[in-house]
Order: C-alpha cells, then structure tokens, then sequence
C-alpha cells in the first residue's frame, strides 16, 4: 500500500491565496456611521486551498483551536445594532494569529491545544513572510484605514473594540465567566462596560478574565492604545455563543451597554495612560 505526502507551499512566489478565494479581511457595513470600529480577528476557520486544510481533519475545524466560535455571528450582529464599521479577518488563526506579533513563536503554532498542525512543522523564512504578507498585513492595514476614515469623517478618533470568545474549559480548569473585558491602561471604554454589564442579573463578569489584556493584545494595543484610543476587547464563553440566538442575545447585551458609554466626554480624544 502506498501513500503519497501532503506537500505546502514553499515560498510566497507560489501565491497563498488564488484569485477565486476571498481576500484576507472582510469590512462589514463600511459605511457605518458610529464613532466606533468593531475587529473581529478569530471570525474565520477558513484555510487557503494551497494549504491543504493544514494536513488536519475536518473536525479540527469545528473546534476553538481553528477559530473564535461564535465571533463572527457576534461581531455582524453589534455592527447592525451600533450602526458601526467591522473588520473581520476571513482565515483560520492556525494559518496565522492575527492577534500576534509577526515572529511571536504562537503566531503560527506547530501545536495548538494538543493538536500537531502539520502544515506549520519548520517553516523556512520564506514561509512564514509569506503568511505574514498575505494576511497579516493586509488585515492590520485594514484597520489602519477604517479608524482613519472614521476619524476624519467626525473630526474626532473613534474607539476601538475587539470581540473573541474562549472555551469554557481550558488545561482541565472550569472558567466560570460569561464573560471577560480584557483592557490594558486605558479604562475609558473598559471600566463603564464592566460596570453596565455587572447590572445584568446573574451575568458573571470577568476583569482581565480569562486572559488578561496587560499580556496579550496585540489588536487593541497596536491600532487603540499606541495611538491614545479608547480601547478594550471582550471574550465571550463559547458554550453560550455558538448559535444565531445566542448570538443575537449578546450583540443585544453588548449594544445596550455600549450606547451609552459611546457617548461620554473623554471617550473620543486622543489620550496617554
């Protein structure tokens, strides 16, 4: 019996995306007019096709590893209620983290969550700038240029919003959150939301829980908090997330919230902490 190895490309002259493929970042309703951007970096489980599904199964694909479950849904759904702008990225984190610095050694993991990717064992140098130069850049270049437009269409910087959601069980340990703001030094849009979503009944919500955004939040740091902008991410548990209700329940839950607290002084200027 024989079988025949799965090859990847070598180096970004043989092109990661095919012209029939979606680019590496989907803007929803570009003409939103809040004073506000939504990015969503974990929306997608997609994998070029030049890839090979990364040498996994389907079912790999199903799980948190591939993709943030229920992000997509989430992120669609607040842009329509906030009237605001989104970015979204459209390839699985196993192709590349978006959420990483490029050269972060988790910004292609060879393992995740006990899974051997096999497409992401020793990737030459050529490799790994090709995955950057493809998707990385492009999506955080995105961003740049939707802050821009909304800025110079008001006169005033808009704030800046992550959305991700995480297991509801992680290295054996139970995480008991619903919910978790991850923020750095910046508690303007952070602190309030804390607040309005501590006021719903029996909702369980985490400050810097489960990860905290003092270690890792490349998004909300490198697009909010290098530029003064209010910023701040959120993580919703995936057991609570995963269907189209559920969904719409959180974008409601989030919208409620984040009416108010967008419209407070302070909020839309440039500002150091």
């Amino acid at each position: 019996m024989s079988t025949t190895a799965t090859t990847f490309p070598q180096e970004c002259s043989a092109p990661l995306l095919r012209d029939d493929e979606p680019g590496p970042f989907e803007i929803y309703n570009p003409g939103g007019h809040a004073p506000f951007v939504i990015v969503s970096d974990h929306a997608s489980r997609r994998v070029p096709q030049a890839l090979n599904d990364l040498g996994l199964s389907a079912q790999q694909f199903d799980k948190h590893i591939a993709y943030d479950i229920g992000a997509d849904m989430i992120t669609r759904r607040l842009a329509d209620r906030l009237d605001a702008r989104a970015v979204m990225g459209t390839y699985s984190r196993l192709v590349i983290d978006l959420n990483r610095q490029p050269g972060d050694p988790g910004s292609i993991p060879e393992i995740s969550d006990g899974v051997t990717v096999p497409a992401n064992q020793s990737l030459s140098e050529d490799q790994v700038a090709c995955r950057i130069e493809t998707l990385h850049t492009p999506y955080h270049e995105a961003i740049n240029r939707e802050i821009a437009a909304v800025w110079r269409r008001d006169d005033k910087p808009p704030a800046l919003f992550s959305i991700h959601s995480f297991t509801p069980t992680m290295n054996g340990q139970d995480r008991v959150w619903d919910i978790g703001v991850l923020w750095n030094r910046d508690p303007r849009l952070a602190v309030p939301l804390i607040e309005h979503l501590r006021q719903w009944d029996g909702l369980h919500v985490g400050d810097n829980e489960p990860y905290s955004g003092r270690s890792l939040a490349y998004t909300i740091d490198t697009h909010g908090a290098a530029g003064g902008l209010a910023n701040c991410a959120v993580e919703i548990r995936q057991d609570h997330c995963a269907t189209a209700e559920e969904a719409s329940h959180w974008a409601d839950i989030l919208a409620d919230a984040l009416r108010p607290i967008l419209a407070l002084p302070g909020l839309h200027e440039v500002k150091s902490f």
